[in-house]
């Protein structure tokens, strides 16, 4: 089940999209999301993998992106913050991982309120 997304969200997603020009250093993909999509050997900036992560996080269920800050350096994403419970942490780190150009995840500041 998808859950609307608030206005608020949706402007601040765009705005961070925005904000991130397309340069020869963002890995670019061709073809369907069918298993027959080629990488690019182009290395993805960590400004990209940081807005492509919030994205992510704001459309993966359960997880309340709002509540969580994420930072890039070197392809290392360092997620902190809150969420209402130990699997909206374990949602997060797996949106996360599934960004390409993501080498590691740091969740130790992203904890479960109690």
């Amino acid at each position: 089940m998808r859950t609307r997304i608030h206005p608020l969200t949706t402007l601040a997603l765009a705005t961070a999209f925005l904000s991130v020009a397309p340069s020869p250093s963002i890995a670019q993909t061709s073809g369907p999301d069918d298993g027959t999509r080629t990488k690019s050997d182009r290395p993805v900036s960590d400004t990209w993998i940081t807005a492509k992560v919030k994205s992510e996080l704001a459309t993966t269920d359960g997880v309340k992106s709002m509540d969580i800050s994420v930072t890039t350096i070197d392809g290392v994403v360092i997620l902190k913050g809150s969420q209402t419970s130990d699997a909206a942490v374990r949602k997060a780190v797996i949106a996360t991982e599934m960004v390409d150009g993501v080498k590691k995840v740091d969740s130790s500041g992203l904890t479960a309120k109690q």
